[in-house]
């Protein structure tokens, strides 16, 4: 591993730090509002603390005679305009599925279940015609039966709120899929803006037609909004963006896969949720299959 891959594992893990904590700040801040509410003045929150580090360093890049001189033409703003609107649309629908998912399910549990996008990039990449090897599928295999033990009650059903956060793992892989596509083709900190910008209007819409938000619960909140929107919007998904294009793959979701984790560890630290000891094995083997599906393989010999 280079520095440059380096310094990349290290910024996402400094990310999966925060993302994992983040799920206290996001389970505390619906003592006070909605989850519709929370989402969107996080989102923009996030998006109003991307501005100035564009604008600083965009001044710097000029200063250093790094900017492009070429005017940006319509197929580029085209381009930013679909990635914002895909990544946008793809991250509103994960941070909604999780966000009401924690209403219904501890941070421990939601941590891990989300860590399952993991393993799904893989499977959903067969549609963009990459073939997942056999390893996956049994990582696939485990990660279900892991999921058996976590999720599936005694009488074979799986709570509401589990089931919610499957739907967020599953629209995290798609956010993943898109940034890994658009990211080498635009700005890396307007994108991960823009796409909060999306997702915090969306969230804004809805807010006022299902709930009622209200500026004193907002504030109530204002500890957890910020955590949410400085650290886990403005910072964490910033690092994913700017890191994924030197991160070696497979290291780079490992590192990311630490979320789970860290999730796990806040849930107890802070509030006080533990697992039980079926819980604890369900977490253990999807964490496994986490892992293990991001190993690297095999290189075939050159004859």
């Amino acid at each position: 591993m280079n520095k440059t891959q380096l310094r990349s594992t290290l910024l996402l893990l400094f990310g999966s730090l925060i993302w994992g904590s983040a799920f206290v700040a996001q389970s505390v801040g619906m003592d006070y509002v909605g989850p519709f509410t929370f989402n969107a003045v996080r989102c923009l929150v996030g998006t109003l603390v991307l501005i100035p580090c564009i604008l600083f360093i965009d001044h710097w890049k000029k200063k250093k005679g790094l900017s492009s001189q070429k005017p940006v033409t319509k197929e580029e703003k085209k381009t930013f305009l679909m990635a914002s609107l895909i990544c946008g649309i793809a991250l509103f629908a994960a941070t909604t599925f999780q966000q009401v998912g924690l209403v219904y399910t501890t941070v421990g549990k939601a941590g891990f279940i989300t860590a399952m996008y993991i393993v799904l990039v893989p499977v959903l990449n067969i549609f963009l015609h990459k073939k997942a090897g056999l390893r996956i599928w049994i990582c696939i295999l485990v990660a279900v039966v892991g999921l058996y033990f976590l999720c599936i009650t005694e009488d074979f059903t799986i709570q509401k709120g589990d089931l919610l956060m499957l739907g967020a793992a599953f629209m995290f892989a798609i956010q993943i899929l898109a940034i890994s596509h658009y990211a080498p083709k635009v700005d890396n900190l307007r994108l991960s803006a823009s796409q909060f910008l999306v997702t915090g209007l969306i969230s804004l819409v809805i807010a006022f037609l299902v709930e009622t938000p209200i500026l004193k619960d907002i504030l109530s909140a204002w500890q957890s909004i910020l955590y949410a929107g400085v650290l886990s919007c403005g910072v964490a998904y910033t690092l994913q963006i700017i890191a994924e294009k030197d991160a070696d793959p497979a290291i780079a979701s490992l590192a990311m896969s630490m979320e789970s984790v860290f999730s796990l560890l806040a849930g107890w630290v802070v509030l006080g949720q533990m697992l039980n000891t079926k819980e604890f094995i369900g977490s253990g083997l999807m964490f496994l299959a986490i892992v293990v599906s991001q190993l690297p393989g095999k290189k075939k010999a050159v004859s």
